[in-house]
């Protein structure tokens, strides 16, 4: 029979393997793999496995005896595994080639084969691990399942148990084995039909440990036990448990004479194999009875013979789950219980699950027991202690986001679960990382539903089993050697995991280069999940991913040029390389295999000259970063010249002071440098190859030197030239290499001799006749004077004191002073630099330097000279810093005081007298000085406020402020006045009598005195008489008039008839009449007004046309505003003849003009003045009465003989205003009489509204409301639902005395609220702590007829405590504004 490669075995290298030797050959290895399949133990013991698989290094087998860690990291089968077939050579039902990655169901249960071919992948963890399982077909055993059902009437297949053979249960009592070779052959058939059609379906299937005994549990209850070397039917039990329950599990132990048995019952029972004279028994014992809890899995702890003397075998464990809780029951050397562990929580159709396995944690090999029902999975650890007792330890538990229905250990790290939508999940326990998703729908999985709902039998098993074996299939699945196979209505499945070669190669069957690439590294890091077929030490196991990823490289490399587009864009080939070729560099760099980089790499993709450019850039961010170091000279030559052909000239200036080049030609490199301004690496290639420190400072002096001795402004090119210069002298003389790294320890005394050397040389080389003197230090010098010196300062301060470097800071000093103190051609701000530095050098304590004292003479000539009055700041800044620095040691204290003042250097004089605590005379510094002046305050406010300076000092401090008084108050008033309140508040009369300038007396006041300045002063502290306020509003009467009401408004210590006195005199009449009202005069200051307003109307009476009438009648209108606020802010306080007395003056003022109109010369403006009138009316109606106005009006000897046109407009406009008025009120009443009748409505309504309690008990005793049958007990329901006795609300003190009436409150909500005894405020009600109650009698007893408070309530028309509430509650459900708010 032909042998086609399988589905997912395709793929185990490059190149395809179709032959069936070489099938054959690779299943041998990965079944020699998963012997030795090297397991990823807990982080505190990381297992080692020093084996190394025989068949890939072919190295022959050794007799040492096995360790522990490779008993650990065996498989359970020691024996050769099966060969995987193709499933297409299968005649069942179409199943996709890829069916594994499907999402649907379809299962003998689930029947629903629509969805099958849609395939649904987890790209993370597929791009991540790769694919973790192979899934495969056994073609064979399938076959001869669907035949045997076809020809011997077999039935359906039903159970699966797997050891050195495979067992299948019929649904028709038959049990098949078949053989694991590559064949797949059937060796027995045990059983027959007819036997078959007695006991039913086989349920249950176990091998025992040396594959010599088979037991079938059927559905109808019977046991049957075969020999697997003769097919003899050994045993035919029917009398282990209760009749008419299916058998559910039956599992050997590690002792082949014990098994366990669990029925559709629930009960568990111990079966104990004896052979007696010959004869075959079995006894049997109930372990667990199905009355105390329906047992509806069971799983015993197998341990492997290389662990038969751990000390936990001697218990015979057996784990059992029911349907509320886990137990653990050690069978030997007596039946005792271990453990329980209840489940929670859980979905009662969800499926318990079991699973034992050895695992190592903290250096100890323990069992551990995994279970779950529903999406979490718990782990527990047993160990043995000293004293021979159990403990059980709970693990860190998995989270999961489906329910499961199957959970199988791969190996003590990896573990596979099955949820109930038929997926495969693979798990790393450790990380609880998910490492793939597998579809087995296509599996048409068998469920053992019929059974645990014991259909054979009736029936007759309890509804919550029934519904637990909807999703049972526990006899479907079974685990052996690493290996999980599955049993289908048609066939059965093998899945295990791939080694970690296939997991690669599949990888590169799909394509996908960079995930392999990825995943190789993994496993050559070790970081990888689930690996098997790697062994030995690190070193080894690194070495065979490395080479394996070489391969791939190089196959990556071919692919990378065979796949780049022969046409279109260069951009899209640029894009395809730079998509590709950085994964080469990476990972050959990874590898530290730089000689396969550049030599079979490089040279491969230099085919492509696209590709070798994009490898080239990739190599820059490596060189960069330093982790390329070492290049062959033809790549550093092509990096170079594909960067300069690019003009990419800056990235090959970075890339060169990281390159080793002394491989390179260094004259070409050092033209190219120089030719395209790569002046950083043109040094560096001087002192790296060749180890020239000289020649780059030779190059860059002979450009920058020129200009700047003919007094030229340098270029931008030459000033960055320049920089560069000083950056390299500092490092070479610092030991440092430039621009990076150091000098090595040997050469440094050496350069910084030749850098000295170089610098203090008399001519250079090649010197013109004309050139100074020491071309370089005075090139350095013209360029930046001030970082050269700071170079040499550094310089210095490394300096050993030795004999040479006292000599050369010397000489450096000479040259330094000859060049620039007998040349004119530096700045004051240069030579001060210069002896700035020489300061800071003689001051330090160790100075060996010698400098002659007249040229520090010379210099503070030069830079106080008063023939020259430019560049003074800049002068006097640089002998400032002079100064700071140490010099001032060098000069006459005296001499250079007078010197100063002569130049007016005053911060040169602050500094002076900084340093003889002549503060007084530093005031002088700062008035003198206008860039500095406003900073007197602060300085005379420092001096007088901060400790540390005597009285004396002080006071000499605040007399030269008093002295020069008028200076401070006329430079910024606001200051001085903070000044003197704050430190001289009780001296403010002898300021005043010192500031004989009214202007600078009325400002300082104004400062002083108005807070609207801004100033911070207490005005309480002050404590000054009133003439001093009194002082200030005069000359605020002189100078600013028209602010005096509004200063008066915030002034407080002043006399009111001084002032008024002060104002009359000024005549401001609007001041005066606010002071008399101020004072109580209302007539007085109304009286004013009125003149005032007189005068006015008597001016626009008069005036002819051509006058400005607008400013005229704005005035009379101002007027006219300020009498009325006089008579509105005061009439609420009068009478009603003092009010008369105010506002018909007013309106006889205002009437006055329009009574001349019969005249013959009318005024101008009659319209105005009568809309002014009726202003004055409509204010005057608020506090005159409407027929006294008119009775008033019409007194009048003018209107009274008949002639009231003129006053016609203004009595019918106070009659609208009338109407207006009285239709505004009968409005208002009608809206308010409408809103109490809603408001009545709904308030009723509420009120006669029953309450429906939301219990038949009472909240508090918990009680029916009828439980008391001897007394009377009210029955009290609340509007929230709540319904009480009263008897238990008074126990609680849930009343509130309002009025001499009781009112109750809830005591739930008050008590969720967190209140003891409830107030009766308004506030506390609007909160909802009390609530509307409806008091009830109980059936049984009846109220008395005399009750007091039922006739109280009755007597008394008020509402009642409800109602209250009720209305309280109403006013919170309609809350809002009404409609007269609106209005």
């Amino acid at each position: 029979m032909e042998n086609e490669p399988d589905h997912e075995n395709v793929e185990q290298s490059l190149c395809a393997k179709t032959t069936e030797e070489e099938l054959n050959k690779s299943f041998n290895l990965e079944a020699s793999l998963s012997k030795f399949s090297y397991i990823d133990l807990d982080k505190e013991l990381e297992f080692k496995n020093d084996l190394i698989d025989d068949k890939e290094f072919d190295i022959p087998q050794v007799d040492t005896p096995p360790t522990l860690e490779s008993i650990l990291n065996e498989t359970d089968d020691e024996e050769e595994s099966f060969v995987l077939e193709d499933p297409t050579l299968l005649n069942i039902d179409t199943i996709d080639s890829h069916s594994y990655d499907t999402s649907s169901v379809a299962s003998s249960d689930s029947g629903d084969r629509t969805n099958l071919k849609r395939k649904k992948k987890l790209p993370d963890s597929f791009s991540l691990h790769g694919s973790v399982m192979r899934h495969s077909l056994l073609k064979g055993i399938s076959a001869q399942i669907v035949s045997a059902a076809d020809k011997v009437d077999a039935g359906l297949p039903t159970a699966i148990a797997v050891s050195s053979l495979i067992a299948v249960g019929t649904s028709h009592g038959l049990a098949l084995i078949f053989g694991k070779d590559q064949n797949q052959a059937l060796r027995l058939c045990l059983g027959n039909t007819s036997v078959g059609g007695q006991y039913g379906a086989i349920s249950a299937l176990s091998i025992n440990n040396d594959c010599s005994r088979l037991l079938c549990g059927f559905a109808k209850g019977q046991i049957t036990m075969w020999d697997l070397a003769s097919g003899k039917l050994l045993r035919s039990i029917t009398d282990a448990h209760p009749p008419g329950t299916a058998i559910l599990h039956i599992k050997f132990t590690d002792d082949p004479t014990l098994a366990i048995c669990n029925d559709s019952g629930g009960s568990v029972f111990e079966l104990t194999f004896k052979r007696v004279m010959g004869v075959r028994t079995c006894e049997s014992r109930c372990l667990f009875s199905g009355s105390k809890g329906e047992v509806c899995c069971i799983e015993p702890l197998h341990s492997k013979p290389e662990l038969k003397d751990h000390p936990i075998t001697q218990f015979s464990l057996l784990a059992m789950a029911s349907l509320t809780k886990i137990l653990v029951i050690g069978l030997k050397p007596s039946l005792k219980v271990w453990m329980t562990f209840p489940y929670g929580r859980m979905d009662p159709s969800s499926v318990p699950l079991l699973a034992w396995h050895f695992v190592a944690v903290h250096n100890y090999v323990n069992p551990m027991l995994a279970f779950c029902r529903g999406d979490v999975v718990h782990f527990l650890l047993v160990k043995r202690d000293e004293s021979g007792a159990i403990h059980v330890t709970k693990q860190k538990h998995l989270h999961l986001y489906y329910d499961l229905i199957n959970f199988t250990w791969i190996n003590s790290r990896t573990v596979v679960l099955l949820d109930s939508v038929e997926k495969l999940h693979v798990i790393d326990r450790q990380t609880q990382e998910e490492l793939e998703t597998v579809e087995i729908s296509e599996v048409q999985l068998v469920y053992n539903s019929s059974h645990f709902k014991s259909l054979a039998t009736g029936g007759n098993v309890s509804q919550a089993l029934a519904l637990v074996g909807e999703k049972a299939c526990y006899q479907s699945i079974s685990s052996y050697g690493g290996q999980i196979f599955y049993l289908g209505t048609k066939s059965v499945y093998v899945m295990m995991l791939r080694s970690w070669r296939e997991r690669v190669d599949h990888l590169l069957k799909q394509d996908c280069l960079t995930e392999a690439l990825a995943l190789a590294w993994s496993f050559h890091e070790g970081k990888a999940k689930a690996v098997v077929g790697l062994s030995g030490d690190a070193s080894k196991r690194k070495a065979v991913v490395a080479d394996r990823m070489v391969e791939i490289l190089f196959h990556y490399a071919d692919r990378a040029l065979k796949k780049c587009p022969d046409q279109g864009k260069i951009q899209v080939m640029e894009q395809h390389f730079q998509d590709m070729v950085p994964v080469i560099v990476d990972y050959c760099l990874l590898l530290e295999r730089k000689d396969l980089l550049f030599s079979q790499m490089y040279d491969k993709l230099s085919e492509n000259s696209v590709a070798k450019g994009v490898f080239l850039e990739c190599l820059e961010p490596y060189i960069l970063s330093d982790k390329l170091v070492g290049m062959t000279p033809q790549v550093m030559k092509d990096l170079i010249v594909h960067f300069q052909d690019k003009k990419l000239m800056e990235n090959v200036e970075a890339l060169i002071v990281h390159m080793d080049i002394t491989s390179l030609d260094i004259q070409q490199v050092v033209l190219m440098c120089w030719e395209n301004r790569l002046y950083d690496a043109m040094i560096y290639v001087y002192n790296r190859g060749m180890n020239e420190f000289i020649s780059p400072m030779e190059k860059l002096f002979r450009v920058i030197s020129p200009p700047l001795n003919a007094g030229r402004t340098l270029t931008d090119e030459q000033v960055v030239m320049g920089n560069k210069l000083l950056v390299y002298i500092s490092c070479c003389l610092a030991g440092r290499a430039y621009p990076l790294g150091d000098i090595p320890e040997d050469l440094v005394p050496l350069v910084k001799n030749q850098v000295f050397e170089f610098l203090i040389r008399l001519h250079s080389a090649e010197a013109s006749p004309e050139e100074e003197i020491y071309p370089y230090v005075r090139t350095l010098l013209h360029f930046d004077t001030r970082e050269f010196l700071n170079v040499l300062a550094l310089t210095f301060e490394d300096f050993k004191n030795d004999k040479q470097a006292v000599e050369y800071q010397q000489r450096i000093v000479d040259i330094l002073l000859k060049v620039m103190v007998e040349n004119s051609d530096f700045t004051p701000s240069q030579v001060g630099c210069l002896f700035t530095f020489l300061a800071r050098q003689l001051a330090k304590p160790d100075n060996t330097l010698f400098v002659n004292r007249t040229l520090f003479d010379q210099v503070l000539e030069f830079l106080c000279s008063p023939d020259d009055d430019s560049r003074h700041s800049e002068r006097q800044q640089v002998l400032l810093e002079l100064l700071q620095a140490g010099g001032i040691v060098q000069f006459e204290e005296s001499r250079l005081i007078r010197m100063a003042e002569k130049a007016e250097f005053y911060q040169i004089c602050e500094f002076m007298y900084e340093r003889e605590h002549q503060y007084d005379k530093i005031i002088d510094c700062y008035l003198r000085d206008p860039l500095r002046e406003e900073e007197v305050f602060n300085y005379i406010h420092n001096i007088l406020s901060i400790p540390g300076h005597s009285a004396e000092e002080k006071q000499s401090v605040w007399q030269k402020a008093m002295d020069h008084i008028e200076e401070l108050v006329s430079l910024k008033p606001c200051k001085a006045a903070e000044l003197v309140a704050t430190h001289f508040s009780e001296q403010i009369e002898i300021v005043i009598k010192k500031l004989q300038n009214q202007v600078l007396l009325f400002k300082f006041l104004r400062s002083l005195l108005d807070p609207r300045e801004g100033i911070h002063i207490n005005q309480e502290s002050l404590q000054m008489p009133p003439s001093v306020t009194e002082q200030f509003i005069e000359l605020l009467c002189q100078f600013d008039p028209n602010q005096v009401i509004e200063t008066l408004q915030v002034l407080e210590c002043y006399r009111l008839e001084e002032t008024i006195q002060i104002t009359q005199k000024y005549q401001l009449h609007e001041v005066t009449a606010y002071l008399l009202e101020k004072k109580g005069d209302i007539h007085g200051a109304f009286l004013i007004m009125l003149k005032r307003l007189q005068s006015k109307l008597q001016e626009i009476t008069h005036q002819d046309e051509k006058a400005k009438e607008d400013l005229s009648l704005k005035d009379v209108e101002d007027t006219m505003v300020e009498t009325i606020a006089l008579c509105q802010r005061n009439s609420h306080n009068l009478n009603q003849q003092q009010r008369e007395a105010l506002w018909f003056p007013l309106l006889e003022a205002m009437m006055a003009p329009q009574k001349l109109s019969g005249s013959a010369a009318p005024h101008l403006h009659p319209e105005a003045l009568r809309s002014l009138t009726m202003q004055v009316l409509n204010s005057m109606a608020a506090f005159i009465a409407l027929p006294s106005i008119l009775q008033r009006i019409l007194q009048d000897p003018v209107y009274g003989k008949g002639k009231l046109g003129e006053i016609q407009g203004l009595i019918l406009g106070m009659l609208d205003t009338f109407n207006y008025e009285q239709t505004l009120l009968e409005t208002t009443t009608s809206l308010l009489n409408q809103d109490l009748h809603w408001s009545l409505c709904n308030l009723r309504a509420s009120v006669t509204r029953g309450l429906n309690p939301k219990q038949d008990y009472c909240s508090i005793c918990l009680q029916q409301y009828k439980r008391r049958q001897e007394m009377a007990d009210e029955i009290i329901v609340f509007s929230c639902g709540h319904l009480y006795h009263s008897f238990c609300l008074q126990n609680k003190e849930c009343t509130i005395e309002t009025e001499g009436r009781t009112r109750w409150t809830c005591y739930k909500c008050s008590s969720s609220n967190k209140v003891g005894k409830l107030s009766e405020n308004s506030s506390e009600i609007k909160k909802g702590k009390t609530a509307p109650s409806q008091v009830k009698m109980s059936p049984p007893c009846p109220p008395s007829k005399g009750d007091p408070a039922v006739k109280k309530a009755a007597s008394e028309p008020v509402l009642d405590p409800q109602q209250i509430q009720a209305f309280d509650q109403l006013c919170r459900l309609y809350r809002g504004s009404s409609r007269v708010m609106f209005m």
